[in-house]
């Protein structure tokens, strides 16, 4: 697949240098605009990332977080209410809304039109998050945070189809802030030197590095199963996302025993999915037993279905600097909150 990656490259070259001379149109806007995004396709940790951005601003700053809404069956603008499902938004801003019914969440595949209808309808606005845009340069945000997997690193990658980069690694140049995500929980300054140098960060750029937390209990409709009595139960794992060896991995370190189905990354299951998914769990001859999804997999496919669905939410937490990245965030914030 080699030759098509060096024509696929040669295409977002051009679109780039496109955006860098002007001839396509990049618009700035006057507030706060933080993308993040990555160079891979996939499975890099955005939604913990964006949870922690709403976290650290919502409580002091009007905040919309603003996404294409991938996988979601309308088009166009839309923006979240108490009528919305993961099908009309898509399960990671259906996800945000779920959570933070303080904040503004919408949807839209042009972002920069998506930014205009938000400050028409939200004129209070302080700061839009843009969820997984980094290519998306018809908006130029004043803030970008790029992400990458500490096991798939973007500098050790090739371009689509051969590998998973959606452009050239020199992409990451545009990038402010670079998060090595999904780190080891005991990474050591050693190896964040060693990961700092084969990333290569331009002299403006700040590398951070996190792990993924997972939570004490598991959450299911109507009740919560802590970790230490989950060891108890069998485990029907159930799982649509770009990347679940890191839930694998935690499962079987807690000691819990697992099978586990899996399906594409923000697949929306359909009747024969889960006659599949319902015979496996039939077939499990443990009393104790459980289907356990990922929150983004709740959302899209369980919350209506009459099973014992159990998901385990995650967050992002910083090695070190964390205080660092938070202050970085919202001095920009107050900096460039300016006048809507």
């Amino acid at each position: 697949m080699f030759p098509f990656s060096i024509i696929y490259g040669f295409a977002t070259q051009i679109r780039n240098w496109a955006f860098d001379k002007g001839l396509l149109k990049s618009e700035k806007f006057n507030l706060p605009v933080i993308c993040v995004g990555n160079l891979n396709v996939g499975g890099t940790g955005k939604s913990p990332l964006i949870e922690n951005l709403i976290r650290l601003l919502y409580k002091n700053f009007q905040t919309a977080v603003l996404s294409r809404g991938y996988g979601r069956k309308t088009q166009g603008f839309l923006l979240a209410d108490d009528q919305s499902n993961a099908e009309q938004l898509g399960d990671e801003p259906f996800q945000f809304f779920r959570k933070f019914k303080q904040i503004t969440v919408a949807v839209d595949e042009k972002r920069a039109r998506g930014i205009k209808q938000l400050l028409t309808l939200r004129p209070d606005l302080e700061v839009v998050l843009l969820d997984d845009a980094f290519q998306h340069r018809y908006v130029n945000a004043g803030l970008t945070v790029l992400l990458t997997s500490w096991n798939d690193l973007y500098t050790d990658d090739l371009l689509l189809p051969a590998g998973n980069l959606r452009e050239r690694k020199r992409g990451a140049k545009r990038a402010n802030i670079i998060i090595v995500t999904k780190c080891p929980a005991k990474l050591t300054p050693v190896q964040m030197k060693k990961t700092r140098k084969r990333l290569q960060p331009e002299s403006y750029q700040e590398v951070f590095f996190s792990k993924i937390n997972y939570a004490e209990a598991a959450i299911g409709r109507e009740t919560e199963i802590a970790l230490n009595e989950l060891k108890r139960y069998k485990v029907l794992l159930v799982t649509g996302i770009a990347d679940p060896k890191p839930l694998e991995d935690f499962l079987r370190t807690s000691h819990i025993e697992f099978e586990h189905i899996e399906f594409g990354d923000h697949q929306i299951l359909q009747q024969s999915d889960f006659e599949v998914i319902t015979k496996k769990y039939d077939k499990i001859p443990q009393k104790l037993k459980i289907i356990l999804t990922t929150e983004k997999d709740y959302v899209r496919n369980f919350m209506e279905v009459n099973l014992p669905v159990f998901y385990l939410p995650i967050s992002a937490e910083f090695l070190e600097e964390g205080d660092k990245f938070n202050h970085l965030i919202k001095d920009y914030v107050r900096t460039n909150k300016g006048d809507n």
